[in-house]
């Protein structure tokens, strides 16, 4: 029997999740989980939150529980994947400070994700140490659990490059093969970055997203809101696809292409309105939707059960991060008494 590669991945608790997240990694993680093909470990990165919320953990606390009910709602299944929380491991801080040591700052100033990401939040030179550092903790919560596969978003290579480095040098360093170099498995082509309803990345700041959660009117109001082709003033003017969101979406959501090809040909030629596309576009979003919504609900009615579930998969979690750590320290010849 083929012995089970190990999946890592996670998000952050600031906050519920979006259809984005839903295409961009939510769907890969459950296909995954369901092959039977991967030791599954799925992380609620409150540590990670803080790196740029450290004034607010109340955001952080509220949106712990929000994000465990998307995880259960879309159908990550803690009898198949280990659902932990990230500060629950101490493990992973302990790794994340010998890994310090093995990467430079000038290396970690080139990091490409993370230079945007301190442009896009506007530091300037009050950048929080923590999330100048955030790669290598990132490092660490992917070495830890010796993952061999990390379904990421296309902008995620850098950090992913970083880890393989820490892991090769650490090995180097050290002379073990204690960790394992990760490899990214990346979401189809054109459904990486699932663009907001006005166009722009989609966004909990920018007000641009649709939920997993959201109920059938706050849809509803968010698809009637979402860009279109301005130039396309009445029903019988021939309108514009490129850049129109309605269609865009479909493109994502809706299975029947033959129907998608249609409407789009109707509505360059003149003679479909805005509003007759939104409403298609709300039906199949919604029929997406109402199971997630659900099952979100029935989890919700439970919130103590939602709780449970974290604390058994952080001490599973933390049981093999454990494991790891006593080799890491026997690599690194630290392991003084026994």
């Amino acid at each position: 029997m083929t012995e089970k590669q190990v999946l890592l991945t996670g998000d952050r608790p600031t906050g519920k999740l979006h259809i984005g997240h839903y295409v961009g990694s939510l769907k890969n993680r459950v296909a995954m989980q369901n092959s039977g093909d991967y030791d599954s470990f799925i992380m609620i990165a409150d540590k990670q939150a803080f790196t740029d919320n450290a004034r607010d953990p109340e955001k952080i606390h509220n949106s712990l529980l929000e994000v465990a009910l998307d995880y259960l709602a879309v159908g990550i299944d803690p009898a198949k994947s280990t659902i932990f929380v990230q500060s629950a491991v101490p493990e992973l801080a302990e790794l994340t400070e010998y890994f310090l040591n093995l990467v430079s700052i000038a290396r970690l100033q080139r990091n490409p994700t993370v230079k945007t990401e301190i442009q896009q939040k506007g530091f300037g030179e009050s950048i929080p140490a923590g999330f100048f550092i955030y790669p290598v903790s990132q490092a660490a919560d992917i070495a830890l659990f010796k993952a061999t596969v990390v379904p990421v978003g296309d902008d995620q290579e850098p950090m992913l490059e970083q880890t393989r480095e820490l892991v090769r040098t650490f090995n180097n360093y050290y002379g073990s093969d204690v960790l394992v170099e990760p490899q990214g498995v990346f979401p189809p082509k054109g459904q990486g970055r699932i663009p907001g309803l006005d166009g722009v990345k989609m966004s909990k700041s920018l007000g641009n997203a649709i939920y997993l959660s959201d109920s059938e009117d706050e849809l509803w109001a968010k698809i009637k809101s979402m860009y279109t082709d301005p130039a396309h003033i009445r029903v019988e003017d021939p309108g514009h696809i490129e850049g129109n969101m309605v269609f865009t979406y479909l493109d994502i959501f809706d299975n029947d292409v033959e129907k998608v090809a249609e409407l789009k040909a109707q509505y360059q030629a003149g003679g479909l309105g805005d509003m007759k596309i939104k409403k298609y576009l709300f039906e199949v979003l919604n029929n997406e939707l109402t199971p997630i919504r659900a099952r979100r609900e029935a989890f919700a009615a439970d919130k103590g059960a939602v709780l449970q579930i974290l604390k058994d998969g952080s001490q599973k979690a933390r049981e093999a991060g454990q494991a790891t750590m006593q080799e890491v320290r026997a690599a690194m010849g630290i392991e003084y008494w026994k």
